[in-house]
């Protein structure tokens, strides 16, 4: 087997956090914005707790699929379509929650808002929300805003970008704490993706 197979096209940043032991066997782990389940592989594979919601229903038939193939004795109905504001899971019930390139689809400030409310509500106290999305940092002068923070990169796309102030004001309005420093990789002038790791207190 290669690593490919085994870990899928795994963001290397989520990789990071199972290499420091932060996401465990054992653990629930529930994908908001779960996309094709690209970030899924490796956790199926090694029997993780794992849930997933996305707003297309043909991402989450994909995903259905794959986990009816690598877990086929985790249920169907772990895998909902569901808008990331709106799941249908009880408080605290997740272990982790990840959310890759799925924040910067927020339309405005409120829906930013929303989305993350609604990870953070079904988060455990003690775990980890895990995002990785586009912002401005180290970018700012490359980057127009069209409305708000909804903004057109240099590579051509419209996102919603955040900047180090919003996410330590977020993490300190949801009551939690930086897991790790916020990092950011800059993509050749193109468009700056951060990492940003938040313990729930």
């Amino acid at each position: 087997m290669t690593l490919a197979d085994e870990f899928g096209e795994i963001d290397v940043y989520l990789f990071d956090q199972l290499l420091r032991g932060r996401i465990r066997p054992g653990m629930r782990v529930l994908d908001a914005g779960c996309g094709g389940g690209r970030n899924l592989v490796y956790l199926l594979r090694q029997g993780y707790d794992v849930f997933a919601a996305d707003a297309d229903s043909v991402a989450v038939d994909h995903v259905r699929r794959i986990a009816s193939s690598l877990a086929p004795a985790l249920p169907a109905a772990n895998f909902v379509v569901s808008p990331v504001e709106r799941m249908p899971f009880d408080n605290g019930f997740a272990d982790a929650v990840l959310s890759s390139a799925v924040l910067h689809f927020a339309r405005d400030d409120r829906q930013f808002e929303a989305m993350v409310s609604e990870m953070w509500r079904v988060l455990k106290p003690g775990g980890m929300l895990w995002s990785r999305l586009a912002s401005t940092i180290g970018m700012a002068d490359c980057i127009r805003s069209l409305a708000g923070r909804w903004s057109l990169l240099p590579d051509g796309s419209e996102r919603y970008v955040v900047d180090e102030a919003l996410l330590l004001a977020t993490t300190r309005r949801l009551g939690g704490e930086l897991f790790d420093p916020i990092k950011t990789t800059i993509v050749q002038g193109q468009r700056a993706m951060t990492t940003w790791v938040v313990r729930k207190l």
